[in-house]
């Protein structure tokens, strides 16, 4: 059962998915469902013996297309509607102890690729407004399964957080004709330097001035595009080098693979109109506030939806490109485990 219920309080969709509550939890790695299947060994979600990068509709999914109508048919007030949308697996590498940060940026510059192409196919179904790419990383996010993947869904909305974003980005194109919300706000972070961990020639890092989460940082397209998939094959080529540069960063900070949520915000699926208003970004939100302390979204965050944070944004990125700096000498030139077979 997928099925959505209207809050009519916030005046958004929540979904219920009784069919994920069974799903595979961090099983020991010789029984990963996302590894290779060995020849005479346990059958996995991938029966190939090698691969570079799979993409397959998630077993355990939020959304799909043949969700039936909702049994209950809620009101006026609190409507209903059926779960339709489609939910999809990104699996990285075949290396179950790899993680995106040890790939190399020829991988990453291909999944940028998958990316994009997903985005442009689950966009293309009817019922789907919101392509969303994202990754959880690490069991402080709470990962199910621990091998390097990350996942898209299609919702047949465009779910709250995005949707504000483009009703603030809307508001400020009709109060600044011809302007971009996001280019203002990438242009102020250029121009105060304080808050940029890295700049390529495309895309650009920062802790954002009004950052939520400890050590959050974003990614920003230098060009107004609305979507990954409007990407040029230069940019496609610094987008990978700069996430690289970003995911070093974080594992550099403290010594650790540090677990994060990354969520990619680009333009619906609607078949709307929005150019200059959404603008392509990724957004990276980690929990560690410290090596050993993690932040949680508590009464003032959760209840009140007023978030807290413990250290400066210009702080947190002074600490983030020493943490760089400091990695620089150290990374391998390419995770050739995960980029030594083709599929």
């Amino acid at each position: 059962m997928s099925q959505l219920r209207w809050d009519p309080l916030l005046k958004e969709w929540v979904t219920y998915a009784s069919q994920r509550q069974d799903r595979t939890f961090l099983p020991p790695a010789e029984w990963c469902p996302l590894c290779p299947t060995k020849e005479g060994g346990y059958p996995t979600e991938i029966p190939r013996a090698h691969y570079q990068i799979v993409v397959f509709e998630n077993r355990f999914p939020s959304y799909t297309l043949d969700a039936p109508p909702p049994e209950e048919p809620g009101s006026e007030l609190t409507p209903t509607a059926s779960g339709r949308g489609l939910c999809e697996v990104v699996v990285y590498s075949e290396n179950h102890n790899s993680s995106l940060a040890k790939m190399g940026e020829r991988r990453i510059r291909e999944l940028v690729e998958v990316w994009a192409d997903r985005y442009r196919d689950l966009g293309a179904i009817d019922v789907i407004q919101y392509v969303f790419i994202f990754e959880n990383k690490g069991e402080a996010i709470g990962v199910t399964l621990h091998h390097p993947h990350g996942q898209i869904y299609g919702y047949p909305f465009i779910p709250p957080r995005p949707a504000k974003e483009l009703h603030s980005a809307r508001e400020y194109r009709e109060t600044h004709p011809g302007s971009c919300l996001h280019c203002a706000i990438l242009a102020e972070e250029q121009r105060n330097g304080s808050r940029i961990v890295v700049e390529g020639e495309h895309f650009a890092a920062f802790v954002p001035f009004f950052g939520r989460y400890p050590f959050e940082m974003h990614i920003y397209a230098k060009r107004c595009v609305p979507s990954i998939a409007d990407l040029e094959p230069a940019e496609c080529r610094d987008l990978a080098h700069v996430l690289k540069q970003v995911l070093v960063s974080y594992d550099a900070l403290w010594n650790f693979s540090l677990p994060y949520m990354m969520v990619m915000h680009q333009a619906p699926t609607d078949g709307e109109n929005y150019e200059g208003v959404a603008h392509f970004h990724i957004e990276f939100y980690p929990l560690n506030r410290t090596r050993e302390k993690l932040k949680y979204l508590a009464g003032s965050e959760s209840g009140a939806g007023a978030f807290i944070v413990d250290e400066m944004p210009e702080e947190m990125a002074t600490q983030l490109r020493a943490a760089f700096e400091r990695a620089k000498g150290r990374q391998p030139a390419e995770d050739e485990q995960t980029d030594a077979h083709s599929t």
